[in-house]
């Protein structure tokens, strides 16, 4: 395994590996070549840009000053701006999403050192990549360390050093820096997610049921029938 596949594997590795030095010579010399244009010369920056990077997306805009180690791990989206001394320590892989404005003199670094000092003095190295979603804004003097994964729809203010993962939809701040605020977009994200609240029916009336007619009863007179005074008709009395 040569100290470049270790390097890409996220491996302890010799910096001082031949091949990788001669990687970083030609990367940096293309930055100084890059730096040195005159500033309205767009289209041969971009042709520079397009010999550093592995892979750019459309409207990509970067300002003078910058610099990276391998220029071969470095990917950007559609959309993407780097004001001026920005530096990409891409000993690992840097992935910026789509629409990522990054303010000056920001910091993307890759690479770490060993915490055991006489490990450490041996010059081995071992590099983090650092991933960035999409609608970033990063504002000046920040630096992103490595191993960190910053989400989508996030804002990063001035002067932050970011050693852990940010979650998306947020505004982040601090050293070490952390979530401060939750965007609009994430309240209303998780409000779609919350259960829908099933309406309330509303009683349905019941119609009273007629009353029970009082069962009809016949009134029957009953007279006392006393000895007729006379017999009508002649005809004779036969009650008896």
């Amino acid at each position: 395994m040569t100290e470049k596949e270790k390097q890409q594997a996220g491996e302890l590795y010799d910096a001082s590996d031949r091949e990788l030095f001669t990687e970083r010579v030609k990367a940096r010399k293309l930055c100084g070549e890059f730096n040195s244009l005159e500033y309205n010369d767009f289209q041969k920056k971009e042709r520079v840009i397009d010999r550093i990077v592995a892979l750019k997306g459309d409207n990509v805009t970067i300002e003078a000053g910058f610099l990276c180690n391998y220029g071969y791990n470095i990917v950007i989206g559609n959309n993407f701006h780097a004001d001026v001394n920005c530096i990409m320590i891409d000993n690992g892989e840097i992935t910026f999403g789509d629409n990522v404005y990054v303010g000056p003199n920001c910091c993307f670094c890759t690479s770490k050192r060993p915490l055991d000092a006489v490990e450490r003095n041996t010059g081995m190295e071992y590099a983090k990549p650092i991933k960035v979603g999409s609608n970033v804004c990063f504002g000046s003097n920040v630096t992103v360390a490595a191993g960190v994964t910053i989400g989508d729809n996030v804002v990063i203010k001035t002067g932050s050093v970011v050693t852990k993962d940010i979650p998306s939809d947020c505004i982040a701040s601090g050293n070490p820096c952390l979530p401060t605020k939750i965007t609009e977009k994430s309240t209303a994200h998780e409000a779609s997610k919350a259960p829908e609240a099933k309406p309330v029916e509303a009683p349905i009336a019941k119609t009273p049921e007629p009353a029970a007619e009082k069962p009809r009863t016949r009134h029957l007179e009953v007279r006392r029938v006393d000895t007729p005074p006379h017999n009508n008709g002649g005809f004779p009395d036969k009650r008896r």
